[in-house]
Formats: C-alpha cells, sequence, structure tokens
C-alpha cells in the first residue's frame, strides 16, 4: 500500500524570517511587493494572521486597521530556495521528498514508516522537529498524494488515513481540496456543489462538459484511480566537476582525456581538503539529448588519478557516443577524509601495504562487481550464524579474535541444511549420510561438540556438533539438533573444510 505525506508550512517566508530575528516572534509582522503601484501583502506572521491581516491585502488597508504592523520589503519572495533546503533535510525520513509549491513538501513514505515503530510515531518525529525550527505546519498522512495534500490544508492539524479509507475522508472537504483552480471553485460553489460529496460521484463526461478535464482529473487522482508522479529532488553534490567540449567527441580515446582532465580538476580539489572519493558518478550528455553514466567505487578513500582513471577505462565501451558526446560531469557523491601522507603520496607502505590490496579489490569490483568481494570479521558469539560479521571497510579492526581452539569450517553455508543419517545412539558419530542424491561413508570423525542456543537472543534446541571424512578424504562440519528419546533429533550439515 502506498502511503503518502503532505506538509503545510503555513507561515514559511515569515518563520524563515523569525529564525534569523529571533526578537520578531511576538511581533506582527508582514512582508509586502509593490504591484501595480501599490504595496501589496505577501506573507504574514502568525500573528499578524490573527489579526485578519493575510496575503494579498493592500499595505495601506493593513495598517489602516492595525497601526502597530510592522512591513518588511522583500526583493524576492518565492520560497523555492527555502523548500530546496527543507526537501534536502527531509530526506531523513524517506529518499522520495518532493516540493509542493508554493509552500509545501510531499514524502512518499511507503516503506519507511517501521523505522520509527509506526505511523504515528512517524509523524510525530517530523512535526516535533519541524515546530522546533520554529515553522507553524498541519502534516497528514493518506494513500495518494492528492488526499494527503487535501487533509494538510483542510483537515485537523495531524491527520492519518488508514489505507484504502481516502474516499471517505475527503467527502466532507470543500472543492478547493482537489487543487483545482480558483475559477472552478467559484462555479462549483455558485450551483450550491460546497463540498466534494456533492460531486464526487457525478458522471465523468458530465463534469469535463461543464468544468474541462482538470475537476475530473483531480478526482480520479485524489482517489488513487488515475496514478500521479511527484518529483523528487535530488541533493546538490558538493565536489562536481564538468568539462563542455568545443567540439563533440566521439572515441574511446578522447572520452579517457575527458576523465582524466576532470579527475585532475576533482582530485587537485580533494587532495588541498585532504579528503578522498569512495565513489565517482560520470555524466555525459550527447547531441541527440541522451544522458549516459557510469559509475566506478574504491575500498578506501583515494585521490590518485591514474589509479581511478583505470577503473574508468573498464568502463569506457558501455559509452555511446553517437553523433558526440557535448558535455561531461564527474560526481563524488561520496567522499571521506585521508591521512595527510596518503594526499601526498598514494603508496603507503606498511605492514599490511593496504593500498596496495585496496587498489586490487578496487579492479576486481569495477570488472564483476562490488557483491564479489567480501571481507569478515569474528563476532563474540558461540552460534556459528552470528559468529562473523561482514565488514563495513578495508580499514575496519575487530573487537575479538579468531577463534583457534576448536576446528572450523573454511566455508559456512548460510543456512544449516538437512541430511539423511545412519548412526548408532545415542552420542555416537553418524556411519554415513546422504547429501543432495549422493552417499558419503565416514572414515573418521570427532566431536561432539555441544553449542547451546543463545537464549537470550533466540529461542531453540542445542547442537551436536561433529567433524567428520568421508572415505574419499573430503571433511565436512554437520550437527544433530534435538534429542533422539524425545523424537527431535534431526541432522544437518553446516561447513566443508579445505
Amino acid at each position: 500500500m502506498r502511503r503518502y505525506v503532505a506538509i503545510w508550512f503555513r507561515h514559511l517566508l515569515t518563520d524563515r524570517h523569525i529564525r534569523k530575528h529571533p526578537d520578531m516572534k511576538s511581533v506582527p509582522f508582514v512582508m509586502a511587493l509593490p504591484q501595480r503601484g501599490r504595496m501589496v501583502v505577501t506573507a504574514s506572521s502568525a500573528t499578524a494572521t490573527a489579526l485578519g491581516i493575510v496575503p494579498g491585502m493592500v499595505v495601506a488597508d493593513a495598517r489602516a486597521a492595525f497601526p502597530d504592523v510592522q512591513v518588511i520589503e522583500e526583493k524576492e519572495t518565492s520560497p523555492e530556495k527555502l523548500l530546496s533546503a527543507l526537501a534536502e533535510w527531509a530526506i531523513r525520513f524517506t529518499p522520495v521528498v518532493a516540493i509542493d509549491q508554493p509552500d509545501g513538501l510531499l514524502l512518499d513514505a511507503t516503506g519507511c514508516t517501521h523505522l520509527w515503530q509506526g505511523e504515528t510515531a512517524y509523524l510525530k518525529d517530523i512535526r516535533d522537529r519541524l515546530c522546533e525550527f520554529g515553522y507553524h505546519i498541519r502534516v497528514a498522512m493518506a494513500g495518494t498524494p492528492g488526499a494527503a495534500w487535501a487533509l494538510a490544508r483542510f483537515g485537523k492539524e495531524q491527520v492519518i488515513i488508514p489505507p484504502g479509507e481516502d474516499r471517505k475522508a475527503i467527502l466532507p472537504l470543500p472543492p478547493a481540496a482537489l487543487r483545482i483552480s480558483p475559477e472552478i471553485v467559484e462555479k462549483l460553489l455558485k450551483l450550491g456543489l460546497s463540498t466534494v460529496s456533492k460531486f464526487v460521484d457525478m458522471p465523468r463526461s458530465s463534469l469535463r462538459r461543464r468544468f474541462g478535464p482538470e475537476l475530473s482529473d483531480r478526482i480520479d487522482q485524489v482517489l488513487g484511480k488515475s496514478s500521479e508522479w511527484i518529483e523528487p529532488v535530488e541533493p546538490a553534490v558538493r565536489y562536481r566537476e564538468q568539462l563542455s567540449c568545443l567540439e563533440p567527441i566521439c572515441t574511446a580515446t578522447a572520452i579517457r582525456i575527458a576523465i582524466e582532465r576532470l579527475l585532475e580538476l576533482l582530485c587537485n580539489r580533494l587532495a588541498k581538503e585532504h579528503k578522498g572519493l569512495q565513489k565517482a558518478i560520470l555524466k555525459t550528455y550527447r547531441l541527440d539529448g541522451k544522458t549516459q553514466q557510469i559509475e566506478i567505487g574504491t575500498y578506501r578513500p583515494t585521490c590518485h588519478i591514474q589509479h581511478l582513471l583505470r577503473l574508468f577505462a573498464l568502463k569506457i565501451n558501455t559509452i555511446e557516443p553517437d553523433l558526440g558526446i557535448e558535455l561531461l560531469i564527474l560526481e563524488a557523491p561520496v567522499v571521506t577524509g585521508i591521512r595527510e601522507e596518503q594526499g601526498s603520496f598514494w603508496s603507503i607502505t606498511g605492514d599490511k601495504n593496504l593500498t596496495a590490496i585496496a587498489a586490487l579489490l578496487d579492479r576486481m569490483a569495477g570488472r564483476g562487481g562490488h557483491d564479489i568481494v567480501r571481507r569478515y570479521l569474528p563476532a563474540e558469539h558461540y552460534w556459528p550464524e552470528r559468529s562473523v560479521t561482514q565488514a563495513r571497510s578495508l580499514e575496519e579492526k575487530s573487537t575479538t579474535d579468531w577463534r583457534t581452539d576448536r576446528p572450523r569450517p573454511t566455508h559456512l553455508l548460510p543456512c544449516p541444511e538437512a541430511i539423511f543419517v545412519t548412526a548408532p545412539v545415542p552420542d555416537y558419530p553418524p556411519v554415513l549420510f546422504r547429501y543432495k542424491d549422493e552417499v558419503h561413508r565416514i572414515a573418521k570423525a570427532d566431536g561432539p561438540e555441544r553449542i547451546e542456543q543463545e537464549w537470550w537472543l533466540s529461542d531453540g534446541l542445542h547442537r551436536d556438533y561433529y567433524t567428520v571424512e568421508n572415505d574419499q578424504g573430503a571433511r565436512y562440519w554437520i550437527f544433530r539438533s534435538g534429542y533422539y528419546d524425545q523424537g527431535t533429533a534431526k541432522w544437518y550439515i553446516h561447513g566443508f573444510f579445505s
């Protein structure tokens, strides 16, 4: 089920002004611009709105009724820049945030609310944070962007509409809640259609004939009968370089030269700030308007130009220049700090020579993808599935040592697989076992080693592990779970020794 959140900033520009000038919080003031030879209110603070001053009023009329109101002349009242900053801030709640001009945001919250333990806590966190910043807001959550928008502006201060009840929630709202033009709203009110319930079930053909396609389209969108696309904002990349070509380039050699120039600009900038990139994206723009991009990643932050160029060279053949490429943009969305000596000379000598290892891993990942290389560290657990954890980086260090007092397989299955076993009871090792339709006769065995379930993490039976060797010399790690006398004994294979 899709879930959307609408945020309405009731006093967007004046709240921003109060954030810059806290002493204006209790003072009624408005922002105004000259229009047709007179000053007109474009934004009103919460205190001024409480007095009855609203956008669109003439400043002279407002001052005549309330002489104490202060007027701030703004050269530009467009909230787009402020909404863009707020949208980038809101990405912490969902990766899809769109600007809803002129005073709102739309969030696609599908699949995000469980991280806050529910929709109520999710909306409360959004509301509390924005109110703490000083913004007067109203928020609503519904199954369509249109329903969320309508309820944020014409519903209660915080509304959560259960899935499937959007239609019921919008029926008592006025026509303006459908985001239609003022002219259509005026026509509906003149006909006595003062709420959505009075015309939502009318034939679409009749509505189109009388009001045009806009009204019926908005009704279908708010009810979820037609899809509505919201365009998410993309945070600006701080580390970005571009190269415009005087003549369109079409060859792999020319593309390589252009990439090298971009890397020189970007890496020199990173080196001055003692930073290195771990992800880089190259975007190419062709004469026909088509955009292509390739992406590389590194296991350690680096600003070594030739190493990065070799990684890009592995993917240059995927770019189709067609009639020619006229613009190339190189972005580094993931940048982290590096040691000063690494910035001055990339080759670092050390006990483990991590730089050389990182370079090798980068080339391997460039050819086969980052999923083919993984690094594991020991974890403080006896239960085999929990005894290892995947490292987040090449430099991450373990908090415990690998266990060496007991034999452990070099290949551990992610989940134990059931096998059929012939074994004396109760604690003798098996004589043979069948795995994937192949019978293994056991020549040697060692065990059992009992490993108890970690009861504070999960429930379950203990395991009795055996290290066994078949008549072909292959070694396996198998275990019995449960008891024979209780009828719960089952055998599994869990790993393979080299």
